[in-house]
């Protein structure tokens, strides 16, 4: 659960560590403005599964992102992990 004052990733809601990189929920190949303070593993795995079209359709809805199977399974498997913890990202096939 998110603590109150503390940046939290916008997709695993984990505390932020030293490195933050910024999500734009609508890509800004796609006229996207608005952005999110995630961690680069995070950043890394959403576009790994999504494609900037849908990225574009789902829009700042990390709830419908969260819901996706594969995307579930990451945030189960990188809850307890550190917040400057790094793995390599692997692109869907």
């Amino acid at each position: 659960m998110a603590e109150p004052g503390i940046p939290h990733c916008w997709l695993c809601a984990r505390p932020l560590g030293q490195r933050i990189e910024w999500h734009h929920p609508v890509p800004k190949s796609r006229g996207g403005r608005e952005k999110r303070a995630i961690h680069p593993i995070c950043h890394r795995t959403l576009h790994a599964r999504f494609s900037n079209a849908e990225l574009e359709r789902i829009g700042d809805a990390p709830g419908t992102l969260r819901s996706d199977e594969e995307i579930a399974r990451f945030l189960i498997w990188i809850a307890n992990k550190d917040p400057d913890f790094h793995a390599p990202t692997h692109r869907r096939k």
